[in-house]
C-alpha cells in the first residue's frame, strides 16, 4: 500500500524559511513524479512544484519561482520542498503527491496523496 507522510510545517514570519519533507512507502516503480500541491481556506487545490525520479527535471509554479526548491534523495524516497523568502499568501495545507505520469499540475492526475502539513506564514 503506498502512503505518504508530509512533514515540517509549521508557523513562520514573512521572510522565514521552511523545509517540508515528504516521505513514500510501498511505491515499487522506479519511475514516478512527486508533486507539492496546497489549498488556502476557500480556494482550490494548486501545484506548487514537482519532480521526475529519474532525470530529477522540475516545474515550479510561477508564484514560488526563485524562492522555492524541490529536491529529492531517491535512497530515502524521500522529496524536499525547500521554501525561501516566505509570504503571507504561502499560508495553506501542503499536500504531496505522487503520478506514474508526469507532472502535469492537474491534482486529478495525481494517483496517491498525503495528509497534509500546514503552512502558516504570519507575524
Amino acid at each position: 500500500q503506498v502512503q505518504l507522510v508530509e512533514s515540517g510545517g509549521g508557523l513562520v514570519q514573512p521572510g522565514g524559511s521552511l523545509r517540508l519533507s515528504c516521505a513514500a512507502s510501498g511505491f515499487t516503480s522506479d519511475y514516478y513524479f512527486t508533486g507539492w500541491f496546497r489549498q488556502a481556506p476557500g480556494k482550490e487545490r494548486e501545484a506548487v512544484s514537482c519532480i521526475s525520479s529519474s532525470d530529477g527535471s522540475t516545474y515550479y509554479a510561477d508564484s514560488v519561482k526563485g524562492r522555492f526548491t524541490i529536491s529529492r534523495d531517491n535512497a530515502k524516497n524521500t522529496v524536499y520542498l525547500e521554501m525561501n523568502s516566505l509570504k503571507p499568501e504561502d499560508t495553506a495545507g501542503y499536500y504531496c503527491a505522487l503520478s506514474r505520469s508526469g507532472c502535469h499540475g492537474d491534482p486529478t492526475s495525481m494517483d496517491y496523496w498525503g495528509k497534509g502539513t500546514l503552512v502558516t506564514v504570519s507575524s
